[in-house]
């Protein structure tokens, strides 16, 4: 039997959160055919770990990547909150990272790697997705990073 995408999160010790409610006036995902829109998700895990502040000042390319890999957490939350099983999870087809950087930080694209290496690892070849990286002056709540993300449901 194949190892699902939950058994892959329990192997690497991750526990999904319950999925915040919005920050603002939207809804965190989506659905509208075979394609199931997620909202941006910062680098806030609810009640545990979090990355406030800009890339190139407070925080480098590393803390950036861990910082995406929050993002990914959370987006699997919300996936798994608005279908039921990662199962249903058919690719991921498009993913948008935004970073909070200074405005001589060259490399939001290696930071958004966290959330895109984490994606794939859990998800296998349903993982691998087309990409935009963007560098920004500020984020929501002062997030470091910010992930949303375009998915093909099985």
């Amino acid at each position: 039997m194949a190892e699902t995408a939950e058994d892959k999160l329990a192997a690497l010790g991750v526990t999904l959160p319950t999925p915040p409610a919005p920050q603002a006036s939207y809804i965190p995902t989506v659905t509208t055919g075979k394609l199931l829109f997620v909202s941006g998700q910062v680098s806030v895990l609810p009640g545990g770990e979090q990355f406030i502040g800009k890339l190139g000042r407070e925080y480098e390319v590393e803390d950036g990547q861990k910082a995406a890999r929050i993002c990914a957490i959370n987006i699997l939350a919300q996936l798994k909150a608005a279908l039921g099983s990662l199962d249903k999870v058919a690719r991921i087809v498009k993913l948008t990272g935004f970073v909070n950087c200074t405005p001589d930080f060259t490399d939001p694209h290696k930071c958004v790697n966290g959330c895109s290496d984490f994606l794939i690892e859990v998800l296998g070849e349903r993982g691998k997705h087309s990409r935009s990286a963007i560098g920004l002056a500020t984020l929501p709540l002062g997030a470091a990073v910010e992930v949303e993300v375009i998915v093909e449901i099985a």
